[in-house]
């Protein structure tokens, strides 16, 4: 009780009482909220124009609801918002405005499906979108409307602009399709700054992507993609952000019915211009899971990597397994040549499919042989089978573990030499080391969690 009332002390000093969400408690010191006897007490809607403080408690997101320019939305440690049934909620945080949801290994957020247990399923309601100040290669007069049937505009010219915090936060049952190819994911990112702080995210069983950038600067550590519809991590618009430790696991009789399904889906635009800046994600310590051949596998698993229209990217220190085709696809002129002239890297990775692990759409420019033949002189190793990566147990279940059990390659064979400050070195490749980071907040089992 003694931190729910500093913070709601904090709140008042930044924000002003009239902003802060009062929270009543029962008699005796447990820090339990009573329950509200005005059923619309805990119901965020509407447009929040005038920033606001929500509690530890649980809180119900109805409609699409818009934080604007000027406004701060601040959720406590432990917050569960879950979503309403009927009017399905999505929270939109749109250019100049924030979200502070900081929560703690012990204490994480939760954005959810609002139904009962048993019965939660993807597209319950829209999910999270992050809109910034930061540059796209899409033209800013007008600025682009992000998709998700929203309406609201991203981009701008300030790659440090900062739209929050999201930490120890998990996103779930997220994914409205709005219109035809105009869904909502998970998290999605426009043109979102640098000074923005995106670590310890799981998004899990979302109908569309899970995490997908619009452009922008933002870096992220500690990334959890779990039994997404359609990609894991999609890349669009010039994204030119950096990310370290990701992981993405499929779940086989689960995927988009209407489009491939993606470990990491990445494009410069819908034509694959020259448009600038170019997409170049910067990505270390991933490890991406395919659904293994298991039975019931659904036809529209896809690729590990898809590096698709005029797209440029460093991978290194990854593993990359399971997939039913193409560990590592490239699927333009621009994209080969720019990997053959060393633009593109893709160093110290371990690597699967069950065909195909390597794929070119030009053998002119480059044969899935020689892609084979330069990835391998750069470190990486073509692994025979996906249990080669020596992962303890890392396929779809309730109970994963992504940690390299004894004699793995994945416990040694990483370089960081040349890369950005940002990245931590390790010594391992993939997500994990000898520490799992996930354990505390993350969940596995979203159906059966009580909120």
């Amino acid at each position: 009780m003694k931190q729910l009332l500093f913070s709601a002390l904090i709140c008042i000093l930044l924000f002003g009482a009239s902003s802060c969400v009062k929270v009543t408690f029962e008699d005796g010191g447990g820090g339990n909220p009573v329950v509200p006897t005005d059923p619309n007490s805990n119901v965020i809607t509407g447009v929040i124009s005038s920033s606001k403080f929500y509690a530890k408690g649980k809180w119900i997101l109805k409609g699409y609801v818009y934080v604007v320019d000027g406004a701060t939305v601040t959720f406590e440690a432990g917050c569960v918002v879950v979503s309403d049934v009927a009017e399905k909620g999505a929270l939109i945080i749109e250019r100049g405005a924030k979200i502070i949801a900081q929560g703690t290994r012990t204490s994480p957020i939760v954005f959810t499906s609002g139904k009962a247990i048993g019965s939660r399923a993807p597209g319950d309601w829209g999910g999270i979108i992050l809109l910034g100040k930061a540059p796209t290669n899409r033209p800013l007069d007008p600025a682009p409307i992000i998709e998700g049937g929203v309406g609201r505009q991203y981009g701008g010219t300030d790659p440090f602009d900062g739209s929050g915090v999201l930490s120890f936060v998990r996103i779930e049952y997220a994914g409205i399709a709005a219109e035809p190819g105009s869904e909502i994911n998970g998290l999605t990112c426009g043109g979102v700054g640098s000074g923005t702080i995106i670590e310890n995210v799981m998004v899990s069983f979302g109908n569309d992507d899970a995490f997908e950038f619009f452009g922008g600067t933002v870096n992220a550590k500690n990334l959890i993609a779990f039994a997404t519809a359609d990609d894991d991590f999609d890349f669009d618009f010039g994204f030119s952000g950096k990310i370290q430790y990701g992981i993405a696991m499929r779940k086989a009789d689960f995927v988009d019915a209407g489009d491939a399904g993606n470990g990491v889906e990445c494009d410069n635009d819908a034509s694959g211009s020259n448009a600038s800046p170019i997409t170049r994600p910067q990505m270390s310590n991933f490890t991406i899971v395919g659904p293994n051949d298991a039975t019931g596998t659904a036809a529209n698993h896809n690729f590990s990597m898809r590096w698709r229209r005029r797209t440029q990217f460093i991978v290194r220190n990854s593993i990359f397994i399971g997939h039913p085709d193409a560990g590592f696809s490239m699927e333009s002129d621009g994209t080969l040549n720019d990997y053959m002239n060393n633009i593109s890297e893709f160093r110290n990775n371990l690597v699967h499919a069950t065909t195909s692990v390597y794929r070119s759409s030009n053998n002119a420019i480059a044969t899935a042989a020689q892609i084979r033949t330069k990835a391998e002189s750069e470190g990486c190793v073509t692994l025979a089978t996906s249990a080669a990566a020596g992962l303890t147990s890392p396929f779809y279940s309730t109970n994963p573990n992504f940690l390299p059990a004894t004699g793995s390659p994945a416990l040694t064979g990483a370089s960081f030499t040349g890369m950005n400050s940002f990245f931590t070195p390790t010594t391992f490749r993939g997500a994990m080391g000898t520490t799992n980071w996930t354990t505390g907040w993350a969940n596995w089992d979203p159906q059966n969690a009580s909120y």
